[in-house]
């Protein structure tokens, strides 16, 4: 019999998801569409590989085995699997057409929409991925200011420019290479060190896991301010998440062009560019961003339904809620039990549990915590990406799972043998850098 959410005898058995893998093996490069879904991302050998349903907070796999979900798709599932309503408009849409050979109703409608929800939104452009739409703030910002590079910090995407500064940088010529920089969250004067009379844009995630201080946002737009350079607000993560408005009205700082996807559609393939008038003209004539898929309906149909449902039940609340039971209930049973090497940080809407390597390596602790609560129903990458469908049960399920996951940890990192407790190969490093990753451009010689 399949696992279920319970504290289950055994590991779930995955021969399905591994036939699936030998499949895709030499087939599909990296075996994944999305690294951070792929197997390196789980203990191989006891978590699934594959999933084939969901309803609400839980998932199914191909081998039958139930789990709770704290990925949610990886961010876009802001409101759970399966929801009715979003789902009913999507089948609605359905009947009518998905894609037309003009301009569809719903394009207008759903602009209107995050108009009003979103602060500076004067104007809304729509395409698929996140990385369309930083992409195409890289071009309105350089189109705008006349000026060549960029400085970000944050995860943006596939594209040369920002893909140029990680270590997968091949393909990219050096000529574009030297035109994106990187600075440290937190640390303004990174920041001023790095702007030269050439820079068109910084654009960041406005919060990952840590969240500002001493008014850095601010300080941020007050520097675009002084030397004309745009500053682009990627809110993949906090926008309808952090607050329906997202980061810009969490914390009441405007940015000039800020980018949308995952949360406002729950999972149907949807992103948005938005900005000022003065800005997002350029648009028009100036600048070529077009897609065959922007207009795509049932995207357009599911993101209506997500907005309106998000501010119905003010969903941002709700996720601050059950979050917030999760991060203060997991740090108090790892302070119980004199663990202070393990905490849950972040805002509460997604919190990451970490792991300090002074009691050991970070990912064999965290591929143990992972291998234990799959054992126990339960799919976790590290994170807790919350969503409406998460139930109180849900997460008193959770909690209770933690007290019994935890002081196996403790055992194992107490006996310096944390790796001798995996039953399977430990995860993979995370593909993000957001700190100590500091690139200030050539002074010209």
């Amino acid at each position: 019999m399949p696992n279920t959410v319970s504290f289950n005898k055994n590991y779930p058995v995955i021969t399905e998801s591994d036939k699936l893998y030998h499949r895709a093996t030499g087939l599909i490069p990296a075996l994944t569409q999305t690294l951070a879904k792929g197997p390196q991302q789980y203990v191989k050998g006891v978590a699934p590989k594959y999933l084939k349903k969901g309803k609400g907070s839980h998932v199914w796999d191909v081998d039958g085995n139930e789990f709770i979900d704290y990925q949610m798709g990886i961010g876009p599932l802001s409101l759970g699997y399966a929801y009715d309503v979003v789902d009913e408009a999507i089948k609605g849409q359905l009947n009518d057409g998905i894609t037309f050979s003009q301009m569809h109703p719903l394009e207008v409608q759903v602009a209107e929409l995050i108009r009003e929800v979103v602060p500076n939104a004067e104007m809304v452009r729509y395409s698929k991925t996140g990385c369309d739409v930083t992409s195409a703030a890289i071009r309105v910002a350089r189109a705008y200011t006349g000026k060549n590079k960029v400085l970000c910090c944050g995860y943006h995407g596939w594209h040369d420019w920002y893909i140029s500064v990680t270590d997968r940088n091949m393909g990219i010529p050096q000529s574009i290479q030297d035109m994106t920089f990187t600075f440290n969250y937190n640390d303004i004067q990174s920041v001023i060190d790095s702007i030269d009379d050439d820079t068109a844009c910084i654009i960041l995630e406005p919060i990952v896991f840590e969240a500002p201080k001493d008014n850095f946002l601010q300080k941020l737009r007050d520097l675009c301010d002084q030397h004309k350079i745009l500053l682009i607000f990627d809110e993949m993560w906090t926008g309808f998440r952090l607050s329906i408005g997202g980061a810009q009205e969490y914390f009441a700082v405007n940015a000039d062009l800020a980018c949308f996807s995952k949360a406002v559609a729950n999972g149907m393939p949807i992103s948005m560019l938005t900005g000022k008038t003065e800005y997002m003209k350029l648009l028009e004539k100036d600048i070529f961003f077009f897609t065959t898929f922007g207009g795509e309906a049932l995207s357009l149909a599911a993101a209506k339904a997500t907005i309106n449902e998000l501010r119905a039940h003010n969903v941002p609340a709700y996720l601050v809620k059950q979050g917030k039971k999760l991060r203060e209930g997991y740090n108090s049973i790892a302070s119980e039990l004199g663990m202070e090497y393990t905490k849950c940080v972040g805002f509460d809407v997604r919190t990451i549990v970490t792991f300090d390597a002074k009691a050991g390596n970070p990912l064999e602790m965290k591929s143990l915590v992972q291998q234990e609560l799959i054992k126990r129903g339960i799919l976790w990458g590290g994170f807790h990406n919350m969503s409406f469908s998460h139930t109180d049960s849900d997460i008193d399920y959770t909690l209770t799972a933690y007290k019994e996951v935890l002081p196996i940890l403790k055992k194992a990192v107490d006996e310096k043998n944390v790796a001798g407790y995996l039953k399977g190969e430990a995860v993979g490093p995370v593909f993000r850098k957001t700190s100590n990753f500091n690139m200030k451009p050539k002074v010209k010689s």
